[in-house]
């Protein structure tokens, strides 16, 4: 019986038929990471990571989006008496003294049957376990669980299982899109457009030097998931506004402008119609399709995920200023569409692209080169 360590990636329902683009993905981020790996490679609907360190690999893998888990596990081959083995054995190097477990196997295999497993699993783990004192316990009502995966070639048992990001694998669409981070529910925004599987293009538009600093951090979060070594920020200076709807009629302007010059046919619109007015949501798109470019909502319909997807990039403590929009009575009644398309006329003058390293030192990198531009 020969078993091994390995890491195992559950796509996400949506990545199943991008299996190998997330494969690619998955190969890039480790490079990036520096994580050594022996061999990457498919096993009907998972992915099978080889790597030195599991538990980095781990680590750096579940930055992608279209995981829905991965977990390291011990890989053994399809054969009944050899995966009862390791489950029974793997069970109690986890359990503690008066835990109660469950064992879940999923997947299929020609040779047996994954209940058949489950039962004989559970019961060798009652007789072994007796002088811990562990029982077994249900579904919905246990301490520790041991979750065994198979297929027809191997069985894989694992160690220790995490929850992924889910969405589309980033750039699984072939698609550019441009988005603009301004604030909190743009950065979520951009966030949920990397999750739809498109290329993203960032540009930033900031205030006053402390405006630059906060979206410099959120950005921060979220370059290490479009899977590249060198990025393009293009950075551009606004007016602050009378309104927080001119900022956005504003930014949009920019946008149509930066997308036409360099032939992106779509831009991300950081609004909801779930905060901002439905009329309000539909002149920003109408802008967009005036000049040939689709807009692209990736808020829609979106309530409270929004701030789960906060959550997921360590903007936590931005939450409270996405709750204060979401209480906001906007209306789109008083806005001054000349005032808008002036300031995205002084705000395009200013526009700089700055080259960022992707590393621990971005937010600095992003500050100390925009004002070396300037």
């Amino acid at each position: 019986m020969s078993e091994k360590t390995v890491l195992v990636v559950f796509p996400s329902i949506y990545s199943l038929n991008k299996i190998n683009n997330l494969a690619s993905n998955i190969s890039k981020i480790l490079k990036l990471g520096n994580q050594q790996y022996n061999d990457i490679r498919k096993n009907e609907s998972v992915i099978v990571v080889e790597a030195t360190d599991p538990v980095l690999a781990s680590s750096t893998v579940n930055m992608l989006f279209g995981i829905e888990q991965i977990a390291i596990a011990k890989e053994v081959d399809s054969d009944f008496d050899s995966v009862l083995s390791i489950i029974t054995n793997t069970a109690l190097s986890l359990l503690l003294k008066g835990e109660r477990f469950y064992i879940k196997i999923d997947g299929k295999t020609k040779k047996f049957l994954a209940k058949d497993l489950e039962i004989a699993a559970t019961s060798a783990l009652v007789d072994k376990s007796t002088s811990i004192e562990a029982k077994p316990g249900s579904e919905s009502n246990y301490d520790r669980l041991v979750y065994v995966y198979l297929t027809d070639s191997f069985a894989y048992v694992c160690i220790f299982v995490d929850k992924g990001l889910s969405g589309l694998s980033y750039n699984s669409q072939k698609e550019k899109i441009l988005c603009c981070i301004h604030d909190e529910l743009s950065a979520i925004s951009c966030l949920q457009t990397i999750k739809m599987g498109f290329d993203v293009k960032i540009l930033v538009c900031y205030r006053n030097e402390s405006d630059l600093l906060k979206l410099a951090k959120m950005i921060n979060k979220i370059l290490p998931r479009l899977i590249k070594k060198n990025i393009i920020l293009q950075v551009c200076k606004i007016s602050r506004s009378s309104s927080i709807l001119t900022t956005i009629i504003t930014i949009t302007q920019i946008m149509i402008s930066i997308a036409l010059k360099e032939k992106i046919r779509r831009i991300s619109l950081g609004i909801s119609p779930m905060i901002f007015p439905a009329s309000f949501c539909e002149y920003n798109s109408d802008l967009a399709f005036q000049n040939k470019i689709t807009p692209w909502f990736s808020l829609s319909g979106i309530d409270s995920g929004i701030l789960e997807n906060a959550k997921e990039i360590g903007l936590e403590k931005y939450i409270s200023k996405l709750e204060d929009l979401c209480r906001k009575r906007l209306s789109d009644k008083k806005i001054s569409k000349s005032e808008s398309s002036r300031y995205a006329k002084d705000a395009l003058k200013t526009l700089k692209c700055i080259p960022i390293t992707v590393g621990p030192k971005n937010v600095h990198d992003i500050i100390d080169l925009l004002k070396s531009n300037h």
